[in-house]
């Protein structure tokens, strides 16, 4: 991973982050912050991602969302491979920087690499619903055939 200090200058006081100007993400112990793209023109949650200081740069240099796969260990651009890009129309931090939201126009079918529009096509039943303990698949449909997209 990249030092996270080469691009933004690290954080500060807590009133610096909350209430100042300067971008300064507050990365964890492994280097990242937490991503959440949604969809700029219906507000649909598309996925949660990790972002480290590379990533994030290159994202804000590009207008195209880059995150950092922590089970690959390795920076990618989103729609690399299956052509799915995400172009970021607006960025934000949350209070104390430790977390990027990003709004986004989503290019090609889905989102998810399980072929599905969005990571979130599951819900949890709670209250009396919840009696059976399976998730429910809402929507389920899958919008592209990922053994197509990734070569599966």
């Amino acid at each position: 991973m990249s030092d996270n200090t080469t691009t933004f200058m690290p954080p500060g006081s807590a009133s610096e982050l909350e209430q100042g100007r300067a971008l300064t993400p507050k990365f964890d112990a492994d280097g990242l912050v937490t991503c959440v793209a949604t969809d700029v023109a219906t507000g649909e949650v598309l996925m949660v991602a990790h972002m480290n200081a590379e990533a994030l740069a290159k994202t804000i240099a590009s207008g195209e969302a880059w995150y950092y796969s922590r089970s690959r260990r390795a920076l990618w651009r989103k729609g690399e491979t299956s052509g799915h890009i995400q172009r970021v129309v607006e960025m934000r931090v949350d209070c104390d920087q430790d977390a990027v939201w990003i709004k986004v126009t989503q290019v090609g079918a889905g989102a998810c690499h399980t072929g599905r529009r969005s990571c979130f096509y599951r819900r949890v039943p709670l209250g009396a619903e919840a009696a059976g303990k399976e998730l429910v698949f809402d929507p389920g449909e899958r919008a592209f055939d990922p053994d197509v997209v990734y070569g599966g």
